[in-house]
């Protein structure tokens, strides 16, 4: 048996229709106020993408597909260490400060 899964043209361009219709319905509804903290959450999006970047790395068969894949999985990576990043410090934003205002330091 061969484990080399091939996807068609159509096929692809229907997965990614699919995906694109799916991401705006899910993210048209959010309200904006709510949206940095969700960001958190789906950031998995991210991991998704470095699955599909290593699994088209290994599926590659010339050199020019191995350093597109490296260059995918590199990127993806980036891009989701980065989100996290991101979304971290967005969320420092809802936390109280200790210091309160119309306080000011006594000396």
């Amino acid at each position: 048996m061969d484990p080399v899964v091939t996807i068609t043209g159509f096929v692809a361009l229907y997965i990614f229709m699919l995906a694109a219709f799916t991401g705006y319905e899910i993210i048209g509804k959010v309200p904006s106020i709510l949206h940095t903290p969700l960001m958190s959450g789906s950031n998995f999006v991210h991991g998704i993408v470095v699955v599909g970047a290593m699994w088209a790395l290994l599926n590659a068969g010339s050199t020019l597909e191995q350093v597109i894949g490296f260059f995918g999985v590199l990127l993806g990576a980036g891009n989701a260490a980065g989100g996290y990043v991101v979304t971290e410090r967005m969320l420092e934003m809802f936390k109280p400060s200790d210091k309160r205002p119309g306080t000011a330091d006594k000396e």
